[in-house]
């Protein structure tokens, strides 16, 4: 079956922009890949790593090579929502108007957004759900495409707030930023402390992105392979019929709809970039982890047994692919 022009044209924009990233940022190839597949499905990304693994720099790269605006907001406990959304000041003619804070950018990089007050935090969420902000009672819509790349910290646990799990649904994926191997070590050290500085180019637009966006939502997934994505969610659920046995054991929730939702548009997006115009499970077990290990909420005795989300996802996928190999189980 000849591959549809939609999907070569996707995949060689998302190749593009790849490219160029990875021009700046060494390694991380995972993570690039993801943040970009992120971008095309229009989701939110949360980034937890440690400091200096280049989180930053991404995000900045990202923003260069789409030709998009970009801004940073460094939290810390003493901000307020306006120091995000902006706010009313009285102008030169005696008459209010707004000032636009650093929300109002395509890419926002919402730096340890863990250290930033409920109150605050819950400002950047609406933003990040409803594309606009309301300031005095107005409505201020924020320009598409609207992305926002949020970084917390592992450690370092004290003065922060951790995101509740209701807010941590509205991310599309949770990467996990891992650290360098030597060899990528050695040549981050190589050009960090040189003359030669590599910036990245523009090789895409704002109407790319929002044209990646749009085919991505018109590739089509069969009832079978939706049917196995949603087994996947349901086995999340500790209390539901569906439930894997480590679900039951070690999770207190499971997934949210979103989760599904997320779920496949992410193989969507995978399937395009294998040149496929429809959703394979393959796809969809790719990205099972990204898109729900910050939507499960464990137990007292997965701590207790060293169980990671991570490590409960591998034994939902095994356990659905199980019941799928064996529908008499079912």
């Amino acid at each position: 079956m000849p591959e549809q022009p939609e999907a070569t044209w996707f995949r060689d924009t998302f190749d593009r922009v790849r490219t160029e990233v990875q021009k700046v940022i060494v390694g991380q190839h995972d993570i690039v890949e993801s943040v970009l597949v992120g971008m095309a499905a229009n989701g939110h990304i949360l980034l937890e790593g440690m400091p200096g693994l280049g989180k930053t720099l991404l995000v900045r790269s990202l923003a260069k090579s789409l030709s998009l605006d970009f801004s940073r907001i460094q939290f810390t406990p003493d901000m307020m929502p306006a120091d995000v959304t902006g706010t009313n000041v009285l102008g030169e003619g005696r008459m209010f108007e707004f000032r636009k804070g650093p929300v109002f950018a395509n890419i926002v990089l919402a730096d340890e957004i863990n250290r930033a007050t409920p109150k605050t935090q819950s400002a950047m969420l609406e933003a990040m759900q409803e594309r606009s902000v309301t300031v005095g009672g107005k409505r201020h819509d924020l320009h598409e495409p609207f992305l926002v790349m949020a970084t917390q910290n592992p450690v370092e646990q004290e003065g922060t707030y951790p995101l509740p799990e209701a807010q941590l649904d509205r991310f599309f994926f949770k990467l996990l930023v891992p650290y360098p191997t030597k060899d990528e070590l050695r040549e981050v050290v190589l050009r960090t402390t040189g003359s030669a500085e590599q910036e990245p180019r523009p090789v895409a637009s704002r109407e790319d992105v929002l044209q990646m966006r749009a085919i991505v939502r018109e590739v089509p997934i069969a009832e079978a392979v939706l049917e196995y994505g949603l087994s996947m969610i349901v086995a999340t659920h500790p209390d539901g019929s569906g439930a894997s046995p480590a679900a039951t054991r070690y999770c207190r929730f499971g997934s949210s709809p979103r989760g599904a939702q997320s779920l496949v548009t992410a193989g969507k997006v995978h399937a395009l970039l294998a040149g496929r115009f429809n959703v394979s499970k393959d796809d969809l077990r790719k990205v099972l982890k990204p898109v729900l290990r910050h939507r499960i909420l464990l137990n007292f005795e997965a701590e207790a047994d060293g169980m990671t989300p991570d490590k409960v996802l591998d034994q939902v996928i095994s356990f659905v692919d199980e019941r799928d190999r064996d529908p008499i189980k079912i």
